[in-house]
């Protein structure tokens, strides 16, 4: 091969390289201008302090009347609102930021991987966000009230907002990606890591697993255990069940071939 043909090579490679880059790089900054929107339109309404009170209104209901949470740090009254406002704000232009990396992702897959990834990538996202809700409007409200209950009455509780907001953040976490146990589940078995079966036979050992994760992450309290560990459990069997119409649609055209 001559030293033209390897220019003409290496400048055939390159071009779409620095392509890719540059549509990367466009995407990025159209994902980041949506959250930079919410985290403006945000900061109007309700504003961050408003965003704050929303988030810590579960623990305020429950704590002794007249108390509320306090500020350790001189400037956590400023900086942890934000924090707040900042994470909302991703949270609301996440459908953008994820049409972004599919945008992004799309061109390269064949249709059968179409088929696989946008549906994974939607009901992934909607997961988090109902794991999120979940832990917020529900789990919320009963850990503090149990964690109240057995307050003695010669203590005060005046928690830490940016306590507060650790706390809440490992929980959101925590909950999120727990609903995610279904995505993983369907992953596992259309790559063919694990057989529908063998995910049956591995039912009770998940269930184990599952109060053993949710004893780990969670406050030490039965209540936020137990919402934790049995959704857990109710979405494996979700899991399991939409693995077999997930491999049933997204069957390559060489597999459909072949089964049949």
């Amino acid at each position: 091969m001559s030293s033209n043909d390897e220019r003409d090579e290496l400048e055939g490679t390159e071009q779409p390289f620095v392509s890719h880059l540059i549509e990367l790089r466009d995407r990025l900054i159209r994902a980041l201008i949506a959250v930079g929107v919410c985290f403006g339109v945000l900061a109007l309404w309700p504003g961050p302090s408003g965003l704050y009170d929303l988030l810590a209104a579960p623990l305020v209901a429950n704590l002794p009347k007249g108390t509320t949470l306090i500020a350790t740090n001189v400037i956590s009254p400023f900086i942890v609102p934000l924090k707040i406002t900042l994470m909302a704000a991703f949270l609301l232009a996440l459908p953008v930021v994820l049409y972004q990396v599919w945008a992004f992702v799309a061109p390269g897959l064949y249709s059968h991987e179409k088929k696989l990834v946008l549906p994974l990538v939607i009901s992934s996202t909607v997961l988090f966000l109902v794991g999120i809700s979940f832990c917020y409007f529900f789990v919320f409200g009963q850990v503090f009230r149990f964690i109240q209950s057995f307050a003695p009455k010669s203590i005060t509780a005046a928690p830490d907002i940016e306590a507060y907001l650790s706390f809440v953040l490992t929980m959101f976490i925590a909950f999120g990606a727990t609903f995610e146990v279904p995505v993983v589940v369907v992953v596992l078995a259309r790559m063919g890591l694990v057989s529908i079966d063998k995910l049956r036979q591995f039912r009770s050992y998940f269930i184990v697993l599952a109060f053993i994760v949710a004893a780990v992450i969670t406050p030490p309290d039965i209540v936020s255990q137990l919402a934790l560990a049995v959704p857990m459990c109710l979405l494996y069997e979700l899991g399991i069940w939409a693995a077999q119409v997930f491999i049933k649609h997204t069957k390559a055209p060489e597999e459909e071939k072949s089964s049949s």
